[in-house]
């Protein structure tokens, strides 16, 4: 092997190591593997910054604006509270009524801000309800999974190898082309968590000895549950380091870890790392003052705190997100590119033209745009780019090719459709899925090649298998959401969880390459 392929392979397992320790943010974390590559002379600086003016990483970052478009205009709070039933009902009837709606709507938003929103909501509904929240939260974290690989917009990973697949000079993906596959893995699962998770989910897990408020000082204290995100100034430290009460003002009662595991005693050893759940004793003010930065991703409490705004706002932002869906999806039809060759009316042209729609018409505070973009998620999609590239250009990709040929050489392409899943869902589960889709993407590209068959399944398949995170917690945010709010234990994902894995790699080896031959 060249010094080439010896250094990308040991860059690349020190990275999966430091993404798996959570030693840092993952984008600071792909973005060093790029630097090292650059040194070593593996990218040139325009490979390396290619991936940072990719349509599709751009698109990305428009659609985190839209979504939080749809959230601010409060359709989505309206939409859940018209779904929950209102008259007494059982866990499998309420179910039906929402989690298809909720698959149906994350299939066109952003994953987290659907979560965001609808999880404090159905855990307030199902206290009254007197049903355990316990059997609709993980479903609702799934659902938006599923929905989310039904469209090219769904998710970013589906964005991601879309636009790999045009760096690489293929046609990408059109609006619904992943739908067909995607619809029947998303039923398939729905109907999974119709029939097993009454039985599969565990009932409810109360907090440990919170009260439900306490007088302080003449003001009512509520337990308040606070889903330490990213930008949070404590990751990484304890709450000896990190003294919560003197920066929020609130005292911090539980900590629940992204783990599972909790604790309410010796809370100032406990190290907070991004997606554990503090339970936190506050005033009212706490979740009006806080509930827009960017340092927790949700903050949930017994009161209702949803956006709330102007009727004609609420209709606007969603007309404007129907319009951007439709004209897309037009836009991408063979009659419309051959009757006006020169214009590109793509996803890109549509969610630029909504986002200025709605920043000129406040649907979001346009003075506030770079709170809603998840800048690590971009800069590990920018960085994914130049890795993929680093892979082909060191010739490692395409060793590793051939020899997961050599194994399954009698088997035909079948075979490697289904390593390939294997791979990139391993991946996807214990790192990033972003970073699960660059690391199999060269891998598909080469494999493709050297077989000499067209490489759409191989493509089809990676945006499957890097979504279905269901077997683990960490593997996908909306899961770490769900957990802490839900108190579930790393065990409920993996028991629930890992026969979604498995019906989605089933119902993926099967109809791919039937819909996209070899």
């Amino acid at each position: 092997m060249t010094f080439e392929v010896v250094f990308v392979l040991i860059v690349l397992a020190g990275m999966v190591i430091a993404l798996v320790s959570d030693v840092m943010r993952p984008g600071m974390i792909l973005f060093s593997v790029v630097v090292l590559f650059l040194c070593a002379r593996i990218l040139t600086p325009k490979e390396m910054l290619e991936g940072f003016s990719n349509r599709g990483m751009i698109t990305v970052a428009l659609l985190f604006l839209v979504s939080e478009g749809i959230r601010q205009s409060g359709a989505l709070g309206s939409l859940i509270k018209k779904l929950l039933p209102q008259n007494k009902t059982t866990v499998f009837k309420a179910q039906a009524r929402m989690l298809p709606s909720i698959a149906f709507i994350s299939a066109f938003l952003n994953n987290t801000p659907v979560v965001v929103i609808f999880a404090p909501i159905i855990k307030r509904w199902a206290q009254t309800a007197k049903l355990p929240a316990t059997k609709f939260l993980i479903p609702l974290s799934y659902v938006t999974i599923l929905g989310g690989i039904c469209t090219l917009i769904g998710t970013s990973t589906n964005l991601v190898v879309h636009g790999m697949i045009l760096e690489a000079g293929y046609n990408g993906f059109s609006m619904f082309e992943l739908g067909q596959v995607g619809i029947f893995i998303a039923i398939a699962g729905i109907i999974y968590i119709f029939i097993f998770s009454k039985r599969m989910l565990p009932n409810v897990r109360e907090d440990n000895n919170i009260p439900e408020e306490e007088i302080e000082k003449g003001e009512v204290l509520r337990p308040v549950e606070a889903v330490l995100g990213s930008r949070f100034p404590g990751i990484n430290k304890t709450l000896n380091e990190f003294n919560f009460q003197r920066h929020y003002g609130a005292e911090v009662k539980e900590i629940k870890t992204r783990n599972g595991q909790r604790f309410t005693s010796n809370l100032n050893d406990i190290i907070l790392r991004e997606g554990d759940t503090l339970v936190v004793m506050a005033d009212d003010s706490f979740v009006p003052t806080w509930g827009e930065s960017s340092v927790f991703v949700l903050l949930a409490n017994d009161m209702d705190n949803e956006p709330k705004a102007q009727r004609w706002k609420r209709w606007l932002a969603i007309s404007l997100l129907t319009l951007m869906i439709i004209g897309a999806t037009i836009g991408e039809l063979p009659l419309f590119k051959e009757s006006f060759p020169n214009i590109k009316l793509d996803m890109f042209f549509f969610v630029c033209v909504t986002t200025i729609v709605m920043a000129w018409t406040k649907i979001f505070p346009a003075r506030k745009y770079t709170k809603y973009i998840s800048w690590d998620i971009l800069i590990t999609i920018a960085c994914a780019f130049a890795i993929s590239k680093a892979m082909e250009n060191s010739g490692l990709a395409a060793i590793i090719a051939k020899y997961i040929i050599g194994l399954s050489s009698s088997y035909g392409p079948h075979i490697l459709l289904a390593i390939l899943f294997i791979i990139t869902n391993f991946f996807t589960e214990v790192i990033t899925n972003n970073a699960a889709a660059a690391l199999a993407f060269p891998l598909a590209l080469a494999i493709s090649k050297q077989l000499g068959v067209d490489p759409t399944p191989f493509f089809v398949v990676i945006c499957m298998a890097a979504s279905a995170s269901f077997s683990s917690p960490i593997g996908y945010q909306t899961n770490l959401i769900v957990q802490g709010i839900g108190n579930y234990k790393f065990m409920d994902f993996v028991k629930f969880g890992l026969p979604l894995n498995f019906i989605t790699f089933l119902i993926s080896i099967f109809l791919i390459p039937i819909i996209w031959p070899f």
